[in-house]
């Protein structure tokens, strides 16, 4: 097995903050092997995330929903073998699969590569199509970790965990026109993130609203609400029962625009979603609260003063636990907001 690798396909299609939380394993690739082609494949609802990444060389597309037709569908089962064409064409010599699921382990194998990385615990017997794999300890209980006891195993010698999220300047200008809009002054608003692909994960509405409430009388922010646009009702009925103005971003922003918002934040508060683990990766102020999700394995890195939950340090290696008492309803308003103060104080 070669220890300097040419040209590595990375692939980690979704979701939003898998991908986020892969960043620093591209930027180990980099270091580690200057001269390398880099691929990333992944969704193209994520792919404006990565665009321009100074680490990056090439992003290939993966379409889920039309490549899950491919056994049914005749135009998407051409689309899966031109991909898996391109895949070839491209000979690389290294994959890193950090999806971990068939799809994404079979397209590593379909790729043509000798030399296929990927996680030991992948499902749907994943990891059968892997040539090597690290085994999981609690020692590397983070994902983050994890994927770098898989980059050691590739030969990358450089593992220092490093989130690169550059700023774009025609983004930034077109954000902070968009708050100065709205009279919300940078670095002095509190960003809400309610929402979740997973209901169980979403902090009740009401206190998010009393939440707003407190921030905007005793510390002078003002308030702004991320979310996809399907979430813009939960963010109206947080602006219902808030006292103070809330500027609802709901389907307003793209994904390069919410970065820059969630930048400027003095701080933010959000459920375990995607944006949150942006805000994370930017080093801003956070308050992240979970649910069934394990922060030991999928938190903000090294953040634990961020964390709000029941039992956050003692849940093992499970991602998700089945623990009741570890639902969302049980994380309380006063807790947060201690929390909020917190990270204000410490900014």
């Amino acid at each position: 097995m070669s220890s300097t690798w040419t040209n590595i396909l990375l692939i980690k299609p979704s979701s939003l903050g898998d991908i986020v939380m892969a960043l620093p394993a591209l930027s180990a690739l980099r270091r580690s092997f200057p001269e390398a082609r880099i691929s990333w494949l992944v969704r193209p609802e994520f792919a404006s995330l990565i665009e321009g990444h100074p680490h990056l060389d090439e992003i290939l597309l993966f379409d889920r929903k039309r490549l899950g037709k491919a056994w049914r569908h005749p135009g998407a089962f051409g689309s899966l073998v031109s991909l898996v064409g391109e895949l070839r064409r491209r000979r690389f010599d290294a994959v890193l699969d950090l999806q971990g699921l068939f799809r994404s382990a079979s397209l590593a194998w379909l790729s043509g590569c000798k030399e296929r990385f990927g996680p030991a615990w992948g499902r749907e017997f994943a990891h059968h199509f892997y040539t090597t794999t690290a085994a999981p300890h609690i020692e590397w209980a983070h994902v983050i970790d994890y994927y770098m006891k898989i980059l050691g195993a590739m030969g990358a010698a450089d593992l220092a965990v490093e989130f690169v999220l550059p700023e774009k300047p025609a983004v930034a200008q077109a954000v902070e026109k968009l708050l100065a809009q709205h009279n919300i002054p940078r670095d002095k608003y509190a960003v809400l993130i309610p929402g979740s692909a997973q209901v169980s994960k979403c902090w009740p509405v009401e206190r998010f609203a009393a939440l707003a409430d407190k921030l905007t009388s005793e510390h002078g922010l003002s308030v702004v609400a991320t979310g996809s646009g399907p979430e813009a009702t939960m963010i109206d009925q947080i602006r219902d029962r808030a006292s103070c103005p809330i500027l609802s971003l709901a389907g307003r922003t793209s994904l390069p625009e919410l970065v820059e918002v969630l930048r400027r934040a003095r701080v933010v508060i959000s459920n375990d979603t995607g944006p949150g683990h942006i805000a994370a990766a930017l080093a801003r102020p956070l308050v992240m609260m979970f649910s069934w999700s394990n922060p030991l394995r999928v938190g903000p890195y090294r953040r634990p003063e961020c964390l709000v939950g029941r039992d956050l340090t003692e849940r093992g290696l499970a991602i998700k636990s089945t623990n009741p008492g570890h639902a969302i309803h049980y994380v309380t308003l006063d807790e947060v907001y201690a929390k909020a103060v917190e990270q204000l104080s410490d900014a």
